[in-house]
């Protein structure tokens, strides 16, 4: 047998990380050394999600996998962000990790991103859920036992009532035909809480909703907290759920 080849998985705290997370430590080929995260490095928030540095370690902890966490500002230029991703990646490669893991599922742009990038330092990259319908990921999810709940809804697609639901059959009914059932293309974010990959139950309870809207950033190369490549990004806000850690 072949030894295992080293991995980082890119984790957001979100239902589409923790079913790739779940595929991909089924499969020996890959041994998954840690997890690494974006923070806000303002707010000590997970990046797009908004989810509080606490909660990421408590799931790091229930998984049984090290976190590594990449502080970025809060509205930083592509370059910047691409630094910190290079100085983070240097260092794991001098540990021997080959691979990046990812939960992408049909995002063809973002994925080329990401492999001309790792490609450069001399990483691979590694898409379990890549191309499978959306709508047979999340009721496998669902029947697999993962809880998730809704942290941030961009109301371009979704109004205030969808954020702090959990995600079961009747969230998925409720959403409008236009809107992925995975959320992937920055409809919604998530943030697991249970499952079969967790040792226990992430504690916490749900403190207020804020709405959030973003600046358009002055130089065309950014890299926001509601970073898409929609001309009109910037005309919507976000609705945000607090988790408290309890």
């Amino acid at each position: 047998m072949s030894t295992p080849k080293k991995a980082l998985f890119n984790w957001s705290s979100g239902k589409d990380s923790a079913l790739a997370l779940y595929k991909i430590l089924q499969n020996p080929e890959y041994k998954i050394e840690c997890l690494l995260t974006s923070v806000n490095q303002q707010y000590q928030r997970i990046s797009m999600h908004g989810v509080r540095t606490a909660l990421l370690e408590a799931q790091a902890k229930s998984l049984g996998l090290p976190l590594k966490i990449m502080q970025i500002p809060e509205m930083p230029t592509m370059e910047v962000y691409e630094n910190v991703m290079t100085e983070t990646l240097s260092g794991l490669k001098k540990e021997g990790i080959t691979h990046s893991v990812f939960g992408d599922i049909f995002l063809e742009d973002l994925r080329k991103y990401r492999e001309d990038k790792l490609a450069e330092m001399g990483f691979e990259g590694v898409f379990p859920i890549w191309k499978i319908p959306t709508s047979d990921l999340i009721q496998e999810f669902i029947g697999l036992g993962f809880k998730t709940i809704v942290v941030c809804v961009n109301e371009r697609y979704l109004d205030k009532s969808f954020v702090g639901r959990i995600i079961d059959q009747d969230f998925i009914n409720d959403l409008p035909e236009d809107v992925d059932v995975c959320g992937e293309n920055g409809e919604f974010h998530t943030f697991t809480f249970n499952g079969p990959i967790f040792s226990e139950a992430i504690n916490f309870e749900i403190g207020e909703t804020v709405y959030r809207k973003y600046e358009k950033p002055k130089t065309e190369s950014s890299n926001t907290a509601c970073d898409t490549n929609a001309t009109d990004a910037f005309d919507y806000g976000f609705w945000y759920t607090d988790l408290i850690p309890k």
